[in-house]
């Protein structure tokens, strides 16, 4: 299972963990079919961590699923923040995911066991380059917008 981002500097191809993260996969694979992270920003990027959007608001404020509200964590005890290009659901607390991605600049260990794993990058790592290399402002938004322009779905097992 895999999905492509078209953004404003590139196309970034992960592959979804369906297996281990079945809702985090399949409310991403819907989010992307229904066009909802279609010309939406990244809103905040820090370097050497992590770069985060899915935001439909770009304000980093709201998030909800494609269920209409938050579900639960998908905790994998083998998933752990070892290295760049780890794709998970971004949360404010426990069980409040919503629409909010971040894609993983380098190891994070400090975030095992709190945040759902469900993808990683691979293609495009030069994409995660440009965005990590990219001035931030206030609250590490960045000071040109990163705009995930599209995505493509190149198969989908949980649609009808």
């Amino acid at each position: 299972m895999s999905v492509t981002l078209h953004t404003s500097l590139g196309d970034i191809k992960l592959e979804l963990f369906c297996d281990e993260a079945p809702k985090a996969s399949e409310n991403f694979l819907g989010l992307s079919a229904s066009g909802s992270y279609d010309g939406t920003i990244f809103h905040r990027n820090m370097k050497g961590f992590m770069i985060q959007g899915g935001d439909p608001s770009g304000t980093g404020r709201k998030s909800k699923s494609m269920w209409g509200g938050k579900f639960e964590d998908e905790i994998d005890p083998e998933a752990k923040f070892v290295s760049r290009g780890q794709l998970a659901m971004a949360t404010s607390q426990a069980n409040t995911n919503g629409s909010q991605f971040f894609i993983t600049y380098a190891e994070a260990p400090h975030l095992n066991q709190t945040c759902t794993v469900f993808g990683k990058v691979i293609h495009g790592d030069e994409v995660l380059d440009k965005m990590e290399a990219v001035p931030v402002g206030a609250k590490d938004r960045p000071v040109a917008d990163i705009v995930l322009k599209s995505t493509t779905i190149h198969a989908n097992p949980f649609a009808d």
